[in-house]
């Protein structure tokens, strides 16, 4: 299963498990043929550049060409799919799920993303003996960041990633939780000030334009 279906979660929820089953070339030979296809009739999705399939779209592939794909086939080319890397960057990267037309039409769930990131970085640290923790660090603070979500909310969406993740997933969300706070204290101050941004920056010694975009974020 994958997250083409609209019964199963997403694709990247399952991408630890599908990474302790043998992988080997067979699997990807098979599915050449069909995800040869898929780029002829829809290249907005499956061409150059990948991007997040919306929920349920295996039906609709199903249904809008039943005579071209077999129901196993398409499963499993779509497996593939969603479990390249090239699909994990474009979902860690936070854009919207598309349609067969190609048009945004939904989020990816927060939790989807946060597995995207894990993924593609436990793919890159077995590639090099440089430590990638700091760099996954400030990629998770990101994705909570822009998730708008409270720390509980989100961690209970995540669930509990293993060490060292769990370690650095912890590290980000304390470092955005406090500039959440300072944020949110700054505009208090600078509501209850009754002063411009250009004085209110200049009381507190800091440049009108960084004082500006916290107060506009």
């Amino acid at each position: 299963m994958n997250d083409i279906t609209k019964e199963s979660p997403d694709a990247v929820t399952e991408v630890a498990a599908s990474n302790a089953k043998p992988k080997g070339k067979g699997r990807f030979a098979s599915a050449q043929p069909v995800l040869e296809k898929l780029f002829d009739l829809y290249p907005k999705l499956f061409g150059a550049r990948f991007l997040p399939l919306k929920l349920g779209i295996f039906q609709e592939l199903m249904a809008a060409h039943p005579e071209v794909f077999k129901r196993d086939e398409l499963k499993t080319a779509l497996g593939v799919h969603t479990r390249s890397t090239r699909y994990l960057q474009c979902v860690a990267a936070g854009l919207k799920r598309h349609d067969l037309q190609g048009n945004p039409v939904e989020d990816v769930a927060p939790e989807h993303v946060f597995l995207s990131v894990v993924e593609l970085f436990a793919r890159r640290q077995a590639r090099t003996e440089e430590d990638l923790l700091p760099k996954l660090q400030n990629q998770l603070a990101s994705v909570y960041e822009k998730s708008g979500l409270t720390r509980a909310d989100y961690l209970a969406r995540i669930g509990t990633p293993s060490e060292p993740v769990a370690a650095v997933l912890d590290q980000a969300v304390a470092q955005v939780d406090l500039q959440r706070a300072r944020r949110t204290a700054l505009l208090k101050a600078f509501e209850a000030s009754g002063k411009t941004v250009a004085e209110f920056a200049d009381s507190l010694g800091m440049p009108e334009r960084e004082v500006q975009a916290v107060l506009t974020r």
